[in-house]
């Protein structure tokens, strides 16, 4: 879906909508059986066989912060969960949520032509949205991006680290001493080894940020002032404890005690100058996934545990469903040659699917249990078989 998705916002998207428009327009048509479904409910088979009438509300969209803030019709410096701007990232309590109420509401209130787009976009940029005015889950009953929209463990927890995190950590050590330090450790078994430190590597994948993150307190303590190292070891014990597959209000409560303790010590980042940009130090906390981490808990009340709705597998199947299939085409038009892939593999799915429901049930034992339960039913008739020969 995702593929047909970007492929038509290609072929759709102009100089100023961006392929926002088309994004939303594609999923409208595209989801329309399941917007159906749950407003009208449809008939369908639970796990032990019985039919019951269901709904299909959209319980939750895995993506990326730049697709989320899309879906919730919001522009790139503004939160997709809370109201909080760019400006308000580094506060440490969680702004109210942006529910599909408030953005309808500000879409309502906008009285020039959607096609318009120079007048539009302006007046979108009044309420920080996209320039989107009919939302692909606006006919969806129960959808609310506040509550679909969930934070994702490997981009805004596991990315956010490697982006973050560790290079706070590289800035206040050194990267020389953080390779020698990562270098010299004793291989243990079940945990990467980085012989080589860390500093060189090449296609870093969620599977190295985790790795990493097994490290990286007891790399820095000693080495970094110790309210440095509480305020990593803040941030670590919340990424813990957000991938419980069981939270409870405990757990929760201890994730929000974290997230304070973080901001209680974050001024000594600023201090020590580790905050960098391209070329000089930031003095600033405009950093999005730091205040998406202020909804951990909000969306885990909503929505269960969080850890599965990482986009682990989602991410894994670009491989699968895109690359692999890529190395057999011709690299021209790559995108209508990945659609066409895709639409044979199903054809071919429903295919054996089909002719495995009406085949004759072929079992190559079955004539052997049906001699074995014959010789069963003489024995039980009274009859007396051969006597072997010894």
């Amino acid at each position: 879906m995702r593929a047909l998705c970007e492929c038509a916002c290609k072929c759709l998207r102009g100089p100023v909508t961006a392929g926002v428009r088309p994004w939303h327009l594609s999923l409208s048509i595209i989801l329309q059986p399941l917007m159906k479904a749950a407003e009208l409910g449809i008939m369908m088979s639970d796990p032990v066989g019985n039919v019951r009438h269901c709904f299909t509300p959209l319980a939750a969209y895995i993506v990326d912060t730049p697709e989320a803030c899309m879906l919730a019709c919001v522009h790139g410096k503004t939160s997709p969960f809370t109201m909080a701007s760019y400006l308000q990232f580094g506060d440490n309590f969680c702004h109210p949520t942006c529910t599909r109420a408030i953005t309808l509401e500000q879409l309502a209130s906008i009285d020039i032509d959607p096609h318009d787009l120079e007048g539009f976009f302006a007046a979108c940029a009044e309420f920080r949205l996209n320039g989107v005015f009919a939302p692909f889950w606006k006919g969806w009953r129960f959808s609310d991006p506040a509550i679909f929209l969930t934070p994702e463990a490997l981009h805004h927890w596991h990315k956010q680290f490697y982006d973050h995190d560790l290079q706070w950590c590289l800035a206040v050590l050194g990267v020389p001493e953080f390779d020698f330090r990562i270098s010299i450790l004793q291989p243990i078994i079940g945990f990467r080894p980085f012989s080589n430190g860390i500093s060189k590597l090449k296609q870093v994948t969620g599977r190295v940020h985790r790795d990493i993150q097994c490290y990286i307190i007891g790399l820095i303590a000693g080495a970094a002032p110790r309210r440095f190292v509480i305020a990593i070891q803040a941030l670590m014990d919340v990424r813990y404890l957000a991938q419980s597959p069981a939270p409870d209000d405990d757990l929760l409560a201890s994730i929000d005690r974290s997230l304070a303790i973080f901001h209680d010590n974050k001024d000594v980042i600023l201090t020590l100058g580790a905050q960098m940009g391209a070329k000089r130090a930031i003095d600033n906390w405009h950093i999005p996934k730091l205040e998406l981490m202020q909804s951990i808990t909000a969306s885990a009340r909503q929505v269960g545990s969080l850890i599965q709705w990482s986009a682990d597998a989602t991410e894994h199947a670009h491989i699968t469903e895109v690359k692999d299939p890529a190395r057999h085409t011709n690299n021209n038009d790559y995108d209508p040659q990945i659609c066409h892939y895709l639409d044979r593999e199903e054809k071919l799915r429903q295919f054996a699917i089909a002719t495995t429901l009406k085949s004759p049930l072929t079992d190559p034992d079955l004539g052997e249990r049906h001699e074995d339960d014959k010789d069963e039913e003489e024995d039980e008739n009274g009859e007396i078989s051969e006597p072997m020969d010894l």
